[in-house]
């Protein structure tokens, strides 16, 4: 067993991060000015968006997206009820209705059939603005039908990928631009844990006009930002406020470690899929664990490994599972607790448990293992060995007798 605890998902932050930010630190220029707009442009290469909007996290992005859209009361933005709650936030903060549906059993992202299904069921004068699904875990979810109710209805996708930079779906990079005959908006997370992080940050990207619309949105609803007011044809004091805004820009602290992190993604990406691979090598023959879903046409980014337990095999639920690796010193997590069982949503809504029945009994089985760059084959191995030995110790008889009789 471990003698030391193997945390959950720490920051990969080298040399090269510290450079970085050391070099701002010492240019005068800390705030949003000229590696912010570096970062901006070199990310919109990297994924292939037509533009793209550094802020303070994936919150603020999907929020100043959603007022870009002039998203508001009378609107409905329908969702996922596994996801984390920032999402849903946003959309009740500009005064719209958020609409939570359930999740493919597979993948555990939104299920497009229910999308379709609440956006016929909209209340008499709602409008339905917006879809926001969820790249959950780092798989990207089934964009094609939902860009089609999308464009049935006439509403936009508002991608949360905070899990997912980068992947890809049928080849497309998530976040690059597209003619989808609706707008399409993404918000990246470099959150800490995420697979590119700049500490707290995000990324918003989409078409050239919305972005600028955001921009302005994101800091005050100002017509620029002090570095573009500084090197402005006008005098540097000038501004003028076009929109209630918000306060979410991104420091070039924060940009310089993106600058850094950027040219590594790919081999984070390399080394993140390796441990997957081992994972899923050794739990997809154990009758009392579920490997993540994968589908054949999609680039998982794995940014969150995510187990399913077999209860029905096992004799302890799932907290009782992570007590036994926090007993091992193995860290893990669970992604997410269902937006309808918060009691914020739960008595604001009404929701019951089963109004959405796969969210709720996935959600019990759920444990997200360690994955991140610096793991170690024996980290790994450790990780692989304490969860064999607690499925196995503890399994229950009946199972034992189903295989011995097999």
């Amino acid at each position: 067993m471990r003698e030391t605890l193997l945390p959950f998902s720490p920051p990969a932050v080298g040399d090269e991060e510290i450079a970085e930010v050391l070099a701002a630190l010492r240019s005068g220029w800390i705030t949003t000015g000229p590696r912010t707009r570096m970062f901006e442009q070199a990310f919109a290469g990297f994924t292939g968006a037509a533009a793209a909007l550094a802020l303070n996290s994936a919150t603020g992005a999907m929020h100043v997206a959603l007022a870009a859209l002039g998203v508001g009361p009378g609107s409905v933005v329908i969702t996922t009820a596994l996801t984390f709650c920032s999402g849903v936030h946003v959309i009740g903060q500009m005064g719209a209705r958020p609409v939570l549906v359930d999740v493919e059993p597979d993948t555990l992202n939104i299920d497009p059939a229910q999308v379709d299904r609440a956006a016929r069921a909209l209340r008499p004068g709602e409008r339905l603005a917006a879809i926001m699904p969820v790249h959950l875990y780092g798989h990207p979810c089934d964009r094609k039908p939902l860009i089609e109710i999308a464009r049935n209805y006439r509403c936009a996708l508002v991608e949360d990928a905070a899990h997912s930079f980068p992947s890809r779906y049928e080849g497309k990079m998530i976040g690059a631009a597209e003619d989808a005959g609706v707008p399409v908006l993404t918000a990246f997370s470099f959150y800490a844990n995420k697979n590119l992080t700049t500490g707290e940050g995000g990324m918003l990207t989409g078409p050239p006009e919305l972005i600028e619309e955001a921009r302005r949105w994101s800091l005050h609803g100002m017509s620029g930002d002090s570095w573009k007011r500084d090197r402005g044809n006008r005098a540097s004091w000038f501004y003028e406020v076009t929109r209630p805004g918000f306060k979410y820009n991104m420091t070039d602290i924060q940009a310089a470690m993106g600058i850094a992190q950027l040219p590594k993604i790919a081999g984070f990406g390399i080394r993140r899929a390796e441990i997957a691979a081992r994972y899923n090598d050794a739990f997809d023959h154990v009758g009392a664990l579920q490997i993540p879903a994968h589908r054949p046409h999609v680039e998982h980014a794995w940014h969150v490994y995510a187990l399913r337990l077999n209860l029905d095999q096992l004799k302890i639920p799932r907290d009782a599972f992570i007590e036994e690796l926090r007993g091992r010193n193995i860290a893990a997590s669970v992604h997410f607790i269902p937006i309808h069982l918060h009691p914020y949503y739960r008595d604001a809504c009404g929701y019951k448990a089963s109004d959405f029945p796969v969210a709720y009994s996935e959600y019990q089985r759920l444990i997200s293992l360690p994955i991140y760059p610096a793991m170690r084959d024996e980290d790994i191995n450790d990780v692989i060995e304490a969860v064999a030995e607690i499925a196995a110790e503890n399994r229950k008889a009946s199972t034992d007798f189903a295989a011995a009789k097999a």
